[in-house]
């Protein structure tokens, strides 16, 4: 449905961000009564306030896929852990970020992050489960708020200066490592040691909800045990091993404590491996001849019952760079063995959309609403089908109601932004591009727009009064955004 520009392999801080700043994990899951000064700061609704500031900066500053299908993938694997996990205090938000180094990483407020380049290296969809659950842990067991709780008993200073560090990180990568360094210079030993217990404790709980939500308990060591292999006799190490050091002790440690479970053998994940394919075909950066010639590698050795997935990827490759016909003989026999498929409806939407075959693509979609009515991906691209084929009024009913329900994601603003444009309806257009703005954290450019579509709008209209009560919660999450800021 969405095209995205391919980025540049670059590396994410998520050593910064997650277990380089861990503390003293307890041997059970039951976390103790810390009460220190840093304990009445960092509260549950504290964390969550953190997290919604940092998912706000890193909208402004990562690459971000913001792939609806993908999306949806990512959050319904990480909340089937989730609704297996012990000691849930936050809502969890998952999301993927387009970088081709092996990484995920937890941020303040159950926000977890999975590099794209994650898919190429873990071989089933329970190898990815392993470290969605790792990081769950660290979220439940509150190891980043612990750490800071630990430091601010040394100096109380040195809570709200690490705090800070982290925000400049997710702003300014550079700046906010050197901050991070200054602040942490004289217990990085320290810490060292205390990261070492955490990802342990981050080990034995997410195995145990690995277990519990029906996925091979025996893909965390697995996982853990190749990419120590790999990386063993290199000295330039993926972002995961230095944030998450796998030395030997730790592999065995959750060797011993997969063995506790019964193994389980579960058939290919067709998600994960369509998942995985569209990654590979969109979102590592690759030229269109290296993805084909990774496509048509991995078709040599497949199994019969895994070449439908990478069919499917081998076609996006062609959608993407033009050859419709090519992409219509790989993915149209898909569809047809599997109509309610989500991955094959949103290809064959991006070929009608380009052939302007929109009648084609509307019955198809507006048939598969039936059966998911409130499904996202197919409301978006219904939407974007609508607006493509001028037929304004029905896609702009659709967005205002899935930009009511969905207020952070991004893709209902810019699409309900476009709409109105198409219109010549400015003030929505503004009003759309300010909230745009607000979930970048732009706020002094949110409050500008609609400050003009207040003014644009109909003196005394519902539209009016409606814009300007929207200025007024803007001010007040400007204020509440700053006031984090500054407390540290």
């Amino acid at each position: 449905m969405f095209q995205f520009v391919k980025a540049p392999r670059s590396i994410l801080l998520a050593a910064l961000l997650t277990t380089s700043l861990s503390a003293v994990a307890s041997n059970t899951i039951l976390l103790p009564d810390i009460g220190t000064t840093a304990a009445s700061t960092l509260t549950i609704d504290k964390e969550i306030q953190y997290g919604d500031m940092y998912m706000r900066m890193m909208r402004a500053s990562r690459p971000i896929i913001n792939d609806p299908v993908l999306s949806e993938y990512i959050q319904d694997l990480g909340h089937k852990l989730v609704a297996n996990a012990d000691g849930v205090k936050t809502p969890f938000n998952f999301f993927l970020i387009q970088n081709y180094d092996i990484n995920a990483f937890a941020l303040f407020g159950g926000n977890i992050g999975v590099h794209s380049g994650l898919f190429l290296h873990a071989k089933t969809e329970s190898e990815l489960a392993s470290v969605l659950a790792h990081e769950i842990a660290h979220v439940t067991q509150r190891h980043l708020a612990r750490t800071l709780e630990d430091q601010a008993k040394k100096n109380p200073a040195t809570m709200a200066a690490l705090i800070g560090s982290l925000l400049l990180v997710v702003a300014a990568p550079e700046a906010g490592m050197a901050a991070l360094h200054t602040t942490t210079a004289v217990s990085m030993q320290g810490m060292l040691n205390h990261t070492r217990s955490n990802e342990k404790e981050a080990d034995r709980i997410g195995i145990a909800t690995l277990a519990k939500a029906g996925f091979n308990p025996q893909a965390m060591p697995h996982f853990f045990g190749r990419l120590a292999e790999k990386y063993r006799y290199t000295t330039t190490l993926p972002p995961m091993l230095l944030s998450h050091p796998l030395p030997e002790s730790r592999i065995t440690d959750s060797r011993m404590r997969a063995d506790n479970y019964s193994t389980v053998r579960l058939p290919p994940s067709e998600r994960y491996l369509l998942a995985k394919s569209r990654i590979v075909a969109r979102n590592l950066g690759f030229s269109q001849t290296s993805a084909l010639n990774w496509f048509n590698t991995e078709l040599k050795k497949a199994p019969a019952n895994q070449r439908k997935e990478l069919n499917y990827g081998k076609g996006l490759v062609y959608l993407d760079n033009g050859q419709y016909t090519k992409a219509q003989q790989l993915l149209m026999p898909l569809l047809t063995a599997e109509p309610n498929n989500l991955f094959y409806i949103d290809a064959m939407t991006d070929i009608d959309l380009y052939q302007k075959h929109y009648d084609k693509a509307i019955t198809r979609l507006e048939k598969a609403l039936q059966y998911q009515p409130e499904n996202t991906v197919l409301q978006l691209n219904l939407a974007n089908v609508l607006l493509d084929a001028k037929r304004y009024k029905h896609s702009l009913n659709i967005l205002t109601r899935y930009t009511y329900q969905h207020s952070n994601d991004t893709n209902g603003w810019a699409l309900l932004a476009q709409n109105y444009a198409k219109q010549n309806q400015r003030a929505g257009e503004l009003a759309a591009m300010g909230e745009l703005a607000a979930l970048r954290a732009q706020w002094k450019l949110a409050i500008s727009n609609y400050t003009q579509a207040a003014q644009q709008a109909p003196l005394g209209s519902l539209d009016q009064a409606r814009y300007d009560a929207r200025l007024d919660q803007l001010r007040i999450q400007q204020a509440q955004f700053e006031a984090l800021r500054s407390s540290f």
